[in-house]
C-alpha cells in the first residue's frame, strides 16, 4: 500500500473513532473549572450540580477551583484545554460577559470564539448586606449615611469586574454616594469582612449570603433584582425603596471549549438538563434562593449577549477598570 493510501486509511479511521468516542462519553473524570476561590455561591452550585451529575451519569465529576484575574485564569485553562469534554468552565459572568470590557488590555482569550455554551444552570437573586452594626436598615438610611460620612462606607466585592463589585457601581452611580470599592479574592473573604465590620456594605449573590442572613451575622436590606427573591419574599428591592430601574442579578454558567464534538455538547446539555429539572434540584436550588436555568441553547445564547451589553454599559458610566 502506497504511502499516500496509508496516511488515508490512518485519516478515515480516526473519522469514525471520533464519534465512537463521543458516544461513549464520558469515560473518565470530568473536571469542572470553578475559576474563584472556595466558599462562595459559584463554589457551592458547581458542586451541586458535579454530584449531581456524577449520579445520573455514572461517571465522577470533580470540580477544581482555580482563581485568579476576576476569573480570567481558570477561563484562560479552559479555553486552552483539549475541547474532548473532559474540562469544563463553570462561572459566573465575568469571564463571559464583563471581563471583555473592564480589562483593558484584553484577554488572554476570546469568550464567544474560544467556549460553546452548555447551560445556564442558575439565575441568582444578589441581595444588599450590611454589618449589623451599621445604623441603617434600609436603603434610604445607608444612603443618608453615606452622604453624611462621605468615603466611610466601604463596600466588598468578589474582585475588580465581578457582579457584586458592579452592582456597588451601579448603587453609587445612582445614589451619587461616595462609597469606597474594597476588592477581594472571591466572596468569601468579603463575607468574612462583612461580619468583622472591616467592610460595611456589601452586595452578594443570595445562595452564599442567606446562611448568614438567616443567622443574624449581617443584615439585609434589599433585593437587588427587579423582582423580589423567593428565598427573602419580605425584603424589598432596592428599587421599591426609592432607586427604581435598579436591577442587579446573577447567574452561573457551564460551558465547554470550542471545537468540542457536537455530539459531546448534545450530551452533556441532555444531562445538566435532567439535573436543572429534577426535582431535589430545583428543592434544593429554590431554598438558596436561585431559579433553575436552562440547557435551549438559543436562550443561552441570547441571553449571555443581552448581559454583555447591560454590564459593558454599567461598567463605562462607571469608569471601572481592570489589567
Amino acid at each position: 500500500m502506497s504511502a499516500f493510501r496509508l496516511v488515508l486509511a490512518a485519516v478515515s479511521l480516526l473519522a469514525l473513532a471520533a464519534p465512537a468516542q463521543s458516544q461513549n462519553y464520558p469515560e473518565r473524570v470530568v473536571k469542572i473549572i470553578n475559576p474563584f476561590p472556595p466558599g462562595g455561591s459559584v463554589d457551592i452550585t458547581s458542586r451541586m450540580l458535579a454530584q449531581k451529575l456524577s449520579e445520573i451519569v455514572g461517571h465522577q465529576f470533580i470540580v477544581e477551583n482555580r482563581a485568579g484575574a476576576g476569573g480570567n485564569t481558570g477561563a484562560d485553562a479552559v479555553a486552552k484545554s483539549d475541547p474532548d469534554g473532559y474540562t469544563l468552565l463553570f462561572t459566573a459572568p465575568g469571564p463571559l460577559v464583563t471581563n471583555p470590557t473592564l480589562f483593558t488590555k484584553g484577554l488572554p482569550f476570546d469568550p464567544n470564539r474560544d467556549f460553546t455554551p452548555i447551560a445556564i444552570f442558575a439565575f441568582t437573586p444578589i441581595v444588599l448586606m450590611v454589618n449589623p452594626a451599621l445604623p441603617v436598615k434600609n436603603v434610604q438610611e445607608l444612603v443618608g449615611y453615606a452622604k453624611a460620612n462621605p468615603g466611610k462606607v466601604h463596600f466588598g466585592s468578589a474582585g475588580v469586574g465581578s457582579t457584586p463589585h458592579l452592582s456597588g457601581e451601579l448603587f453609587k452611580n445612582m445614589t451619587k454616594v461616595e462609597i469606597t470599592h474594597v476588592p477581594y479574592r472571591g466572596t468569601g473573604p468579603a463575607m468574612n469582612d462583612l461580619i468583622a465590620g472591616h467592610i460595611q456594605m456589601f452586595f452578594d449573590l443570595l445562595p452564599g449570603s442567606l446562611p448568614q442572613i438567616s443567622g443574624n451575622k449581617v443584615r439585609g436590606i434589599a433585593n437587588a433584582g427587579a423582582k423580589r427573591a423567593p428565598a427573602l419574599a419580605d425584603l424589598p428591592t432596592v428599587a421599591e425603596q426609592g432607586l427604581p430601574g435598579f436591577d442587579s442579578s446573577s447567574w452561573v454558567a457551564l460551558v465547554a471549549p470550542s471545537k468540542t464534538p457536537a455530539a459531546v455538547i448534545a450530551k452533556l446539555r441532555a444531562e445538566v438538563d435532567k439535573v436543572i429539572k429534577s426535582p431535589d434540584m430545583v428543592r434544593r436550588l429554590t431554598e438558596l434562593g436561585s431559579l433553575p436555568g436552562t440547557t435551549n441553547e438559543q436562550e443561552v445564547r441570547t441571553f449571555l449577549a443581552d448581559e454583555t451589553k447591560k454590564w459593558a454599559a454599567v461598567i463605562k458610566a462607571s469608569g471601572a477598570t481592570a489589567e
